[in-house]
């Protein structure tokens, strides 16, 4: 029996690492006009940001033991050959937020904790402690600074990542955040959080703006606020010796 070259279409769940793609095949049998009728019909039922490379995705789902739905956004895949396969994902489950990052490399032991680092634009980057889940090396999270990431990223155009693994290997991967906004909020809303005022898109305080309030008040309020600043500054300098 004679085979046909024929291509065969690789249809993958949009929440998974894989895109739909034309795949060759120097044995595949050819296809009757029902089966591709059928095939044209299953790719074109693709939900749209299955072949929206670049846009970050809402989706919603169901625990299968809870039984209970979550949500969460999806970051779109670094570029091919530039960057680490990494994929950013921002959940709200049980009513709370988690920021998690999964590699196709080995990140850390089990239930362990490793660095994980990310710059918005070209701010100064930013260095936070996640966590592998107890079934997986490739695998973290963190819930603890899942707000501020979530904040900063809504505030931005591209965030670079950077994790320093268990082997000794830095993975890295660049990803956009001019689509991140309407499927992150949609699950902070979700979570039943509130926006900060950069990431609500309320222009920031400004130190004018600080000296021109602070100068109204009466002098023993000042000496109050003055003093509030000081521990304030004092407890951040201990953090960024403890964390250096």
């Amino acid at each position: 029996m004679k085979h046909n070259r024929a291509f065969c279409i690789a249809y993958m769940n949009p929440t998974k690492r894989f895109e739909p793609r034309a795949i060759a095949f120097s044995h595949c049998k050819s296809f009757n006009k029902t089966a591709k009728t059928l095939i044209l019909a299953l790719v074109f039922s693709c939900p749209v940001n299955v072949f929206a490379a670049n846009s970050w995705s809402y989706h919603q789902e169901s625990d299968r033991l809870s039984n209970r739905t979550y949500s969460f956004a999806l970051a779109p895949l670094p570029s091919r050959g530039l960057y680490d396969n990494l994929r950013l994902e921002i959940t709200c489950k049980d009513n709370t937020l988690q920021v998690s990052i999964e590699a196709d490399s080995l990140i850390a032991s089990q239930g362990s904790d490793f660095d994980f680092e990310y710059q918005i634009d070209k701010n100064p980057p930013v260095t936070i402690q996640m966590k592998t889940f107890p079934d997986s090396k490739r695998k973290g999270y963190t819930e603890a600074y899942a707000k501020r990431i979530v904040d900063d990223i809504l505030t931005g155009q591209s965030i670079f990542i950077r994790i320093n693994t268990m082997i000794r290997k830095v993975l890295s991967a660049a990803m956009p955040l001019d689509s991140a906004a309407e499927p992150v909020k949609h699950v902070i809303s979700d979570c039943g959080l509130n926006l900060s005022g950069n990431a609500a898109g309320e222009p920031a305080y400004s130190l004018t703006e600080f000296e021109q309030e602070f100068g109204q008040l009466p002098p023993e309020q000042q000496q109050q606020v003055l003093s509030k600043l000081k521990k304030i500054i004092m407890e951040t300098q201990k953090a960024l010796l403890i964390k250096k």
